[in-house]
């Protein structure tokens, strides 16, 4: 597991995949990651996923600055979480 990264996948999600959503288990889950800190809880299952793979497609260290600067924020703030 890395600090920053997508969600871990729960076996019963894995076996439910269709094959687009494979691309997330491409890189390390994480503590954190975009999903978190943009909604978390309050997203659909879907938009959880799109985010997932828009930080998988888009990844770089800047974007995981940002990524942790905004869980301080959120953690602090305690939003996000239902």
């Amino acid at each position: 597991m890395s600090l920053v990264g997508p969600r871990p996948a729960l076996p019963a999600e894995t076996s439910q995949y269709s094959e687009w959503v494979w691309r997330r288990l491409h890189v390390k889950p994480g503590l954190t990651g975009l999903w978190q800190v943009s909604g978390r809880s309050a997203l659909s299952w879907d938009d959880s996923i799109r985010i997932d793979l828009q930080y998988v497609n888009n990844w770089n260290l800047r974007l995981d600055a940002a990524i942790l600067a905004r869980t301080v924020r959120a953690v602090l703030s305690r939003t996000g979480a239902l």
